[in-house]
């Protein structure tokens, strides 16, 4: 068993206000930028050869699989959206997905996803974990694990390797602060990063601090003086460094950014192409706005679908025509899914008994169905899936050994994905 003690603090909104409280007085030491584009093209061949990176496509609010995924047509519960065709024989999806619909081949859905957590934060957390909640231990989302084992087989990686776009994610937990996610908007921007005071002052403000906590560290006063030496220092890093450039979506030209779609997670998908190629592990991308409980029909149409649809069907085939696809695994889910039965409002309710989730890319299989619903939506008829069994599937599409066990702070032994199993067929 490869068994790694993990220590340290959890993480929460607080750490990331400590990490950029830094940021800001670090901004003095950066030196110009050198160009992101010669940096990419000198290191593109190597990178595409060993890195591995995952990219979180995250729905909050618990989207309706069931008017994207697996529509029912002609039942009472179907809804009104049709089905068309897709790039793969036998697989339909939504009419209003009609770009992602030719990029099929790349993707597979796992139709039979059907948990338990029906609340919003309960259900954010376990599909985020593979646990469900304890007062007891918090538990590291799918970014921290990844970024953990993955950050290592980047050398060059000088900007943080987890990564949240448009929204914060879910803490390290006992994975420790320094593998939290580092959140910027879609636009690329990294708060705090004006300098108060003198590039003087601050190279002796960082040499009196280095003191201290070289002298905390010594009295071996537990893992947060360390933690936070390592955040210094790599926000001195980030701050001088040329992959920073890889935030600034406005350097594409404007043809590809009207293909992924001027709006906030089209710029986000885009950005987590950027960063995965020059080696971030894990991209987390927040599209929101899916607790449909009223007017979903239109909500969906002219809203969330036309959004998703562009944004999700340029990122798969930037990523294949660019040769990266074959590292990077694509996940798109939230935390449930939407009652079958549409309510007085013409909207659907939570539902976590049967939905679906979608993945791609890495060493996922292409063009694939895994598991069914009733002919109503209401049941799966197959065999289910859980949180922890999507999350191990994502970690072997990655080559993460599923052997792999934590400790966390308290002593006890955690396995990566709380144990879930590969879903057949879903890797290659």
């Amino acid at each position: 068993m490869n068994e790694k003690k993990c220590h340290g603090l959890a993480c929460s909104e607080t750490s990331r206000r400590h990490f950029l409280s830094h940021l800001s007085g670090l901004a003095a030491l950066s030196a110009p930028f050198t160009s992101f584009a010669n940096s990419l093209v000198a290191n593109a061949e190597d990178l595409k050869k060993r890195q591995k990176s995952a990219i979180l496509l995250w729905m909050g609010g618990g989207p309706s699989t069931m008017d994207i995924w697996d529509l029912k047509p002609g039942q009472a519960t179907g809804g009104p959206f049709k089905q068309i065709s897709t790039s793969v024989d036998g697989i339909a999806i939504s009419e209003h997905m009609p770009m992602t619909a030719r990029q099929m081949h790349h993707l597979s859905i796992v139709r039979s996803m059907s948990t338990r957590e029906a609340d919003h934060q309960r259900g954010r957390y376990y599909m985020h974990t593979g646990f469900v909640p304890n007062p007891n231990v918090e538990h590291p989302s799918y970014g921290s694990v990844i970024a953990h084992e993955l950050a290592g087989t980047i050398e060059s990686l000088e900007i943080p390797p987890f990564v949240s776009v448009g929204g914060g994610s879910v803490s390290p937990g006992f994975l420790g602060t320094a593998l939290a996610p580092f959140v910027v908007s879609s636009q690329g921007n990294v708060k705090n990063l004006e300098s108060p005071v003198s590039r003087e002052r601050l190279v002796s403000r960082l040499q009196m601090l280095g003191a201290i906590e070289n002298r905390f560290i010594g009295e071996k006063r537990g893992q947060l003086p360390k933690d936070h030496r390592e955040i210094i220092g790599k926000s001195v890093q980030l701050m001088t460094s040329s992959q920073l450039a890889a935030f600034n979506v406005a350097e594409e030209p404007t043809t590809v950014r009207e293909r992924y779609g001027e709006t906030n997670f089209g710029r986000g998908c885009l950005m987590a192409r950027r960063l995965v190629e020059v080696g971030v592990p894990f991209v987390e991308v927040n599209l929101g706005g899916w607790d449909n409980h009223n007017n979903i029909f239109s909500t969906l149409a002219d809203q969330k679908l036309p959004d998703l649809d562009r944004a999700m069907s340029a990122l798969i085939a930037d990523l294949a025509d660019r040769g990266t696809l074959d590292n990077t695994a694509v996940i798109w889910m939230g935390e449930f899914g939407r009652t079958p039965t549409i309510n007085g409002n013409g909207g659907r309710d939570h539902w976590a008994r049967s939905w679906s989730a979608v993945v791609g890319g890495a060493g996922f299989s292409r063009g694939t169905v895994v598991g069914e619903t009733s002919v109503d939506g209401r049941e799966v008829i197959s065999e289910p899936y859980s949180s922890q069994d999507l999350m191990a599937s994502v970690l072997k599409s990655l080559d993460i050994s599923l052997d792999t066990t934590f400790r966390a702070k308290n002593g006890r032994p955690m396995k990566i994905a709380n144990g879930g199993q590969i879903i057949p067929g879903l890797c290659s």
